[in-house]
């Protein structure tokens, strides 16, 4: 399953040729239900790819669009507060933003930069952009744009998820809804399948050598869910020696007390060891293992939340 950004890559290069338009949002207020950055591309008859606002906008996006795309000039609309001269409708849930849209082309969006954005996300780099909201014109980054409206296209988030256990199935493909590339690490052949994680990227090298592999970083989170400490510890004292956002460990209160004394053994000391989420989750009463995968996605999230710069 490709993620958000992915999927409006992947139309924009079924519809390339044709005439169309992206939006926006270049700021939020209070509970704006969309984060700065997000897009939307709207075809000239009137398909469309991603949001701005979560559907409460996107019918007066749509027509503002193809005003755009009609007169091939960039528009800067306001939407949330009831205002006569600014701000044009309401959102239900009281926030506000402001969005750009802008034809795809030189005289907007350049059309080119869907493919470096697309390539610089497969190989795990940043791209920023610079826009100038006095000309509506979109181009790469340069040092200094202090002038200019940044854009920042980071590679997917991941989850790397130490055991191929009936959680990981669960936590797998809630990774994916949430746009976060799930990858499954197990050494036993047999719970590393494709049939029980079709389409995921699977490694059946010993954890702590495939988690050095992967070279997590602050974009990254870490779920030991084996239950076995043979591959849950040394998975854990290598998720410990990098920055990854979220760290985490299935398993009761008793046998994560019981875990911790394994590791400080082994010269961690505590203050390392609080990095770890055990048991892994936000305590929402969960049972079974959907309930269990909700809560530790719920927690990764958050803890994605808190290391964003």
């Amino acid at each position: 399953m490709k993620g958000e950004m992915d999927r409006l890559i992947a139309r924009q290069r079924e519809w390339r040729g044709d005439r169309l338009a992206v939006a926006t949002v270049l700021r939020t207020w209070n509970s704006a239900p969309r984060p700065v950055g997000s897009h939307m591309l709207v075809h000239e008859d009137g398909r469309f790819e991603g949001s701005v606002s979560g559907g409460c906008v996107e019918g007066e996006i749509l027509l503002a669009a193809a005003q755009v795309i009609s007169e091939n000039r960039f528009r800067i609309l306001d939407y949330g507060v009831e205002n006569e001269t600014a701000w044009e409708i309401g959102l239900p849930c009281g926030g506000q933003l402001r969005v750009m849209i802008q034809p795809v082309g030189m005289t907007g969006f350049p059309e080119a930069l869907f493919a470096e954005i697309a390539a610089a996300r497969a190989a795990g780099e940043t791209l920023s952009t610079a826009t100038d909201l006095e000309t509506g014109m979109t181009r790469l980054a340069e040092p200094a744009n202090d002038d200019l409206w940044i854009a920042h296209y980071a590679p997917r988030r991941r989850l790397l998820i130490i055991g191929a256990v009936q959680i990981a199935q669960s936590l797998a493909r809630i990774a994916r809804e949430l746009d976060i590339e799930p990858v499954i690490i197990d050494p036993r052949e047999r719970f590393l399948t494709a049939e029980r994680f079709p389409g995921m990227t699977r490694d059946d090298r010993w954890p702590d050598d495939a988690i050095a592999e992967h070279r997590p970083d602050r974009r990254t989170a870490i779920a030991a869910l084996s239950h076995d400490p043979k591959i849950d510890d040394p998975a854990l004292v290598a998720a410990l020696a990098t920055p990854a956002a979220y760290i985490a460990a299935l398993g009761s209160r008793q046998s994560h007390a019981a875990r911790l004394n394994r590791l400080r053994a082994q010269g961690i000391g505590d203050e390392m060891l609080q990095r770890i989420d055990g048991p892994a989750g936000l305590d929402i009463g969960s049972t079974g293992p959907a309930e269990i995968a909700l809560s530790i996605a719920a927690a990764m999230v958050k803890a994605f939340a808190q290391s964003s710069p």
